[in-house]
């Protein structure tokens, strides 16, 4: 799945994961995944038949993200320019109405440049610009989102200005740094809600908020419920 713009969260085998523009998403076929919240989320999915059942490719379970422990890299991001590049590659994929064994050959052969591409950009890890350094940071949010943020040191951290943080995370997010974090928290807080014994006030703390009253506050204007009747919704 390759998110070309927009926003949402991609609930994951239960857990939510945010979703914007450079998003990519692989989803096995006994994966469970939903979407909520979406807003102007445009997304090409590309469904692909088992490994095995190819015709004339063989050995494409190697390009694919391998499991470890039963879990797999589902979710990364890409710059602009590859998403363009696989775009193109997905659209001389689509099917017409006549078959013939060339074709299927020439698609077969393009799905397997799409994995390349996707492969070699997932293991380059070592981009320098902008909005290499803007993903390196949403992927680091994703892990310390209940640290104390100092948006100032953070952007240092990253070789950013705070200015280009900003316009960055508009751009790719469609949220300002403050929102996109308190997503990340909310997110979090209500998958305790519904599946955890956690005392409300205790959630708030870990998820980073330091106030429960703020915290029901802004739950209440993302998910449009307060805690407790989350909580309850769930019993």
């Amino acid at each position: 799945m390759l998110v070309e713009q927009g926003s949402g969260i991609h609930v994951f085998n239960g857990q939510p994961q945010t979703l914007c523009a450079g998003c990519v998403c692989f989803v096995r076929d006994h994966d469970r995944h939903l979407y909520e919240q979406t807003e102007n989320l445009c997304l090409t999915n590309v469904l692909y038949r088992s490994p095995d059942a190819f015709r004339f490719l063989s050995g494409l379970q190697a390009l694919l993200p391998v499991d470890n422990e039963g879990q797999h890299a589902s979710h990364w991001r890409i710059n602009h320019k590859v998403m363009a590049q696989a775009l193109n590659v997905v659209g001389q994929m689509r099917h017409d109405d006549a078959w013939s064994l060339e074709k299927q050959a020439r698609q077969e052969q393009l799905f397997l440049q799409l994995l390349v591409l996707l492969r070699e950009t997932c293991r380059n890890e070592q981009a320098q610009d902008q909005e290499a350094r803007l993903h390196r940071l949403l992927d680091w949010l994703n892990e310390h989102y209940s640290d104390e943020i100092v948006w100032e040191a953070l952007a240092d951290q990253f070789s950013l200005s705070l200015r280009t943080l900003h316009r960055q995370m508009k751009q790719q997010t469609g949220s300002t740094p403050q929102r996109y974090l308190n997503r990340l928290r909310l997110l979090q807080a209500r998958h305790l809600l519904r599946h955890s014994d956690m005392r409300i006030t205790d959630i708030a703390f870990q998820c980073g908020f330091g106030d429960s009253n703020h915290f029901s506050t802004l739950f209440r204007r993302e998910f449009g419920c307060a805690p407790r009747a989350e909580r309850q919704q769930m019993l």
